[in-house]
């Protein structure tokens, strides 16, 4: 334990002076995601730090669906929020329900009752918002806010009992309307919804609110430290209000770090669900969703997501992080891990004129050098007619184009030197082929050296070519608002190497000049091999 206790981020040192000052015995987090949609990469960072930070310090963490409102739930998105914490890496020690937890907090708002501490409201949330008062302003008096205990009583009981519709009434605490901090005028505790909920059925018709109900979850489990994001500091003291008023004997300490924002990443639950709703996606795992689905089949994988959230570090200070820097440790993770391959994602036919008919050789590739184990090499065909990207012709190249254009040679990455002698052309003028002869004197691994060449093409040879679907893409939002990126999506249709035919779901490569491709989960299938593109080759960015 000596090790770590040392000074590390804000929210560790708090840990860490509660733990040398007797204040816990045991560190014990939660991470309490509503089931209301999917989970992003800004859930992961608090995912991370909230198990990891129990982990350091041989403390537990709970994962908590806050299922207090029933009408924005589903047990999709319940099946989903377990998947991703797992694939993520972590294990939680207890699962609970907020709604485990609703005949505790029943009783506790009927204690707040008896205790003059909490009332029956009448007015309509328009009326309350005018009641409310502004950041300027103090608030008013509810004219309902002197009821007797007796009254309010017998008011919230027949709440319960389903004898108002929804929106007739609430439960309010009754703290100061004219707070300097508006989250402590009065704010709702209970409102009424018929709705049936996934857990309690119809067993109740009024459900908590989530700043009421939250602390309870908290002192009920015996969380030690809430860590939840900066925007609920001004709930802080309504949250220390219940914890004290409910005369919970547990306390957790609330503490607030800075979320993730990322650049050219909207991480609105209410915009990615429109995108869902509106079909703009294919669904939330759709691989330009920042949700952690989404990123899982794009191909990114959980080591690099949790290193990410470990080295932005943790702060109080609102800040947005390069979306360059999540694409460098993907990069990091992936050159250890991917084998490399070739592919062409935009075909252009190559004809060998001088190279046998019906022969076919194989020649020798390695599979990935900079892996810290050996992944040896791969043979792959060679025959007279091969691809190569339309954009490494040119027929009429500038100046310092090194690529292939009548007349040049280049070198076949694995393979020979070919030299190209004629272009074929259809109708319109596009180039459809073109001829070349090769050297067989050039063979790679042959130490040949008489002449140099500049460049370096990478090819896929035609008769043993896998057709394959590649999807590039770009961010789906503009500029983080509502308008939908037309260009999100760049759909390919080009060849594999034959080793790459019977490819599983998820499994990851490094096209080589093109970057990290994953072989998508969902749309890949035996006969069609669609890959995602992870991220590009190379960035300019800079740690």
């Amino acid at each position: 334990m000596e090790n770590k206790l040392k000074p590390g981020n804000f929210i560790k040192n708090i840990v860490i002076e509660d733990l040398k000052s007797g204040k816990h015995k045991d560190i014990m987090t939660r991470f309490p995601p509503e089931p209301n949609g999917y989970l992003h990469i800004g859930h992961a960072k608090a995912i991370t730090l909230n198990f990891e930070l129990a982990d350091e310090f041989g403390g537990k963490t709970n994962l908590r669906f806050d299922d207090t409102n029933p009408v924005k739930e589903d047990e999709e998105f319940v099946q989903s929020i377990m998947e991703d914490v797992k694939w993520l890496g972590f294990e939680w020690d207890n699962l609970f329900w907020a709604s485990d937890y609703f005949d505790i907090m029943y009783e506790k708002a009927v204690l707040l009752i008896k205790k003059g501490k909490a009332f029956v409201c009448d007015l309509s949330p328009e009326e309350m918002r005018e009641y409310r008062g502004t950041l300027t302003e103090p608030g008013k008096d509810s004219p309902y806010r002197n009821r007797s205990v007796e009254e309010n009583l017998e008011l919230f009981e027949k709440m319960r009992e389903g004898a108002y519709d929804d929106g007739a009434k609430v439960l309010r605490a009754k703290i100061d309307m004219s707070s300097a901090n508006i989250n402590m005028r009065d704010p709702v505790i209970y409102r009424i919804t018929k709705a049936t909920h996934h857990n309690t059925g119809d067993k109740w018709c009024i459900y908590p609110m989530y700043d009421y109900a939250h602390p309870l979850e908290d002192a009920i489990e015996g969380i030690t430290h809430s860590i939840c994001t900066l925007e609920f500091e001004d709930h802080r003291p309504f949250y220390d209000w219940v914890i004290r008023e409910c005369e919970m004997e547990s306390v957790p300490q609330q503490i607030e770090f800075a979320r993730l924002n990322i650049t050219n990443t909207v991480m609105s639950k209410r915009k990615l669900k429109k995108l869902v709703d509106d079909a703009v996606v294919d669904g939330w795992d759709d691989p330009r969703m920042p949700t952690i689905s989404g990123l899982r089949r794009r191909g990114y994988t959980p080591e690099a997501i949790r290193t990410f959230c470990r080295e932005i570090g943790i702060s109080k200070s609102n800040s947005t992080v390069d979306s360059q820097y999540l694409e460098h440790f993907i990069r990091e993770d992936l050159i250890k891990k991917a084998p490399r391959t070739m592919a062409v994602l935009r075909p252009l036919k190559v004809i060998i004129t001088n190279y046998e008919e019906g022969k076919t050789e194989y020649l020798e590739a390695e599979n990935n050098s900079d892996s810290e184990e050996d992944m040896g090499v791969r043979m792959i065909p060679f025959s007279r007619e091969i691809y190569i990207e339309q954009d490494d012709f040119m027929e009429n190249p500038p100046a310092k184009y090194f690529r292939l254009f009548p007349g040049n040679e280049v070198r076949l990455k694995h393979a020979y030197f070919i030299k190209c002698n004629e272009v074929i052309k259809d109708e319109q003028g596009n180039v459809t082929e073109i001829h070349c002869t090769y050297d067989p004197q050039t063979k790679s691994g042959s130490g040949f050296n008489e002449r140099k060449v500049k460049g370096t093409l990478h090819w896929v040879e035609a008769k043993n070519a896998v057709t394959a679907e590649m999807r590039l893409f770009e961010p789906i939002l503009l500029d983080g608002e509502d308008d939908v990126n037309p260009d999100s999506i760049e759909i390919l249709q080009g060849y594999v190497e034959e080793g790459l035919r019977n490819a599983a779901p998820e499994s990851k490569y490094q096209f080589f000049r093109h970057g990290y491709f994953n072989v998508d989960p969902k749309f890949s299938e035996e006969g069609r091999l669609v890959f995602n593109r992870i991220v590009a080759l190379k960035s300019s960015f800079k740690i």
